[in-house]
């Protein structure tokens, strides 16, 4: 089977038993989106804004104990990530940030 590096993302983190994503879709992760819409291992969790995702993938490893992932697109979507990053990285909270880049 012929594998994009989307699908190989995906394979990844399932890999190393990551079962819910929370993300914001936006160009350069769409290829992303597109993999994970038909990849039913992984469950998507859409918030409103990027801030919010990386909050709640912050707040499911606390409450769970697994890797919190968070996906947001390149330019003003990384940067939202920010606060949730430094949060998490103040408390020691185990976090994947996915983030796009324009080619």
């Amino acid at each position: 089977m012929k594998m994009n590096g989307a699908r190989i993302l995906l394979e990844c983190l399932k890999q190393e038993g990551v079962d819910t994503v929370f993300g914001y879709p936006g160009g350069t992760v769409i290829n992303l989106y597109d993999e994970l819409f038909s990849f039913k291992e992984i469950r998507h969790i859409l918030p409103r804004h990027e801030q919010a995702g990386v909050h709640a993938a912050d707040g499911f490893a606390r409450a769970t104990g697994k890797v919190g992932v968070a996906i947001a697109t390149s330019g003003p979507g990384a940067t939202n990530t920010i606060t949730g990053i430094a949060t998490a990285y103040m408390d020691s909270i185990p976090m994947v940030i996915i983030t796009g880049q324009v080619p």
